[in-house]
C-alpha cells in the first residue's frame, strides 16, 4: 500500500507491480444544482478529482445510486447519469456499471479507478519549506449552492460556478506532470475547505503556511451572499475547526474567514511546488486551461500556528 487513510490523503493507492500501481476513490453527494444532468457532471468530475490529485490516469468507474421511486423524481435519474457519463468520457474512462438503492434523498457519485507509477505518485505529505503554493479554481461554491436553496439566488445566476464545477480536473494533472519532481505535494478542496485540506498537507508533511488571503481567487457574488448567512453548515464548522491551528490577521474579515474554509464541491487542485519552478507551473496550468492559475502563499518550517492567514 502506497497511501491510505492514515494521511487524509485523496485515494488509496496499491502498488501492483514495479511499474504499476492502482488508485481508487470513491465520492457521492445530494444535489447542489437543480439541473440533473449538470449535477452528474459535477458529481462525476468531483469522483475523478482524487485521481487527478494522485498523479493518476483514470481508467474505469462504477455509478453509485441512492434516489426515491416517485416517478417524477425517478424520471431524472437518467439525465444524472448522462451527466457522470459525460464527465467520465472527458476523462478518458469508461463507466462500467454500479449500484442503486431506494432512499428518499437523491444523491449520486462514482466509485472511480485510475493507474499510476509507483514512483510518480503524487500524495498530501511532500510539501516542503520554500515551496509556493497554487490553487487552481476559485472559492465559493458552498456559499452559492446554500443560495440556490434558500432561493436567494436563481440557478442562471451561478452558471460559470457551475461550469467551474463541472470541470475536469485533468489540466491541473497535466500540468503537475510536466513540473515533475517540482511539485512536492497535492490535494483537491473538497468539503473540508480550502484551509482544511491545506491543514491535512500540512499535517501530513509536517509544515507550517502562510496563506494572503487577497490572493484566494473567489467566485463573484460568494462574498456578498456570505454576508447574507448563505453559508453551510459545513463551512461553519469547518472554521470552527481550522480556528484551533490558525493564526488570522485582524484585517482579515469573518466573512473572509468564513469563504477560505466554505465546503467545495467539486473544487480545483492544491499543489506545493517548488518555488523556483512556480512561474512555470502558473503557465503550465494557464495552457492547460484551468479556471484560474493563483499563487497564495508559501509553505514554511513547523511553528506553533500550523496556518498563518495575512490579509
Amino acid at each position: 500500500m502506497l497511501a491510505d487513510a492514515v494521511t487524509r490523503d485523496d485515494a488509496a493507492v496499491f502498488k501492483l507491480s514495479e511499474d504499476k500501481a492502482i488508485v481508487v476513490t470513491v465520492d457521492f453527494f445530494a444535489p447542489i444544482v437543480d439541473d440533473p444532468r449538470a449535477f452528474g457532471a459535477i458529481a462525476g468530475a468531483n469522483a475523478f478529482s482524487d485521481l487527478y490529485a494522485m498523479g493518476a490516469t483514470p481508467l474505469l468507474a462504477l455509478n453509485l445510486v441512492a434516489w426515491p421511486r416517485q416517478p417524477d423524481i425517478l424520471s431524472l435519474l437518467g439525465e444524472t447519469l448522462e451527466g457522470g457519463l459525460a464527465a467520465a468520457k472527458a476523462a478518458g474512462a469508461f463507466v462500467l456499471g454500479g449500484h442503486s438503492i431506494d432512499d428518499k434523498e437523491p444523491k449520486y457519485g462514482m466509485v472511480t479507478v485510475g493507474e499510476v507509477h509507483p514512483e510518480r505518485v503524487l500524495t498530501n505529505a511532500g510539501a516542503k519549506p520554500g515551496d509556493a503554493l497554487a490553487l487552481t479554481k476559485p472559492l465559493g461554491t458552498g456559499i452559492l449552492s446554500t443560495a440556490l436553496k434558500r432561493d436567494i439566488i436563481a440557478e442562471p445566476e451561478i452558471g460559470y460556478a457551475v461550469e467551474v464545477m463541472a470541470h475536469l480536473n485533468a489540466g491541473a494533472a497535466l500540468a503537475m506532470q510536466e513540473l515533475g519532481d517540482a511539485v512536492h505535494a497535492a490535494t483537491d478542496v473538497t468539503g473540508f475547505g480550502l484551509l482544511g485540506h491545506l491543514s491535512n498537507m500540512l499535517h501530513a508533511s509536517g509544515r507550517s503556511a502562510r496563506i494572503s488571503a487577497s490572493q484566494v481567487p473567489l467566485f463573484d457574488g460568494a462574498l456578498a451572499l456570505a454576508e447574507r448567512d448563505a453559508v453551510p453548515g459545513g463551512s461553519k464548522t469547518n472554521l470552527n475547526s481550522v480556528n484551533q491551528v490558525t493564526s488570522w490577521a485582524d484585517e482579515v474579515s469573518a466573512t473572509n474567514r468564513l469563504l477560505l474554509c466554505d465546503a467545495q464541491t467539486s473544487g480545483g487542485m492544491l499543489i506545493s511546488v517548488d518555488s523556483s519552478r512556480a512561474s512555470d507551473l502558473v503557465a503550465s496550468l494557464e495552457r492547460h486551461g484551468t479556471p484560474v492559475a493563483a499563487l497564495i502563499g508559501e509553505v514554511c518550517d513547523r511553528r506553533e500556528a500550523l496556518i498563518e492567514v495575512t490579509a
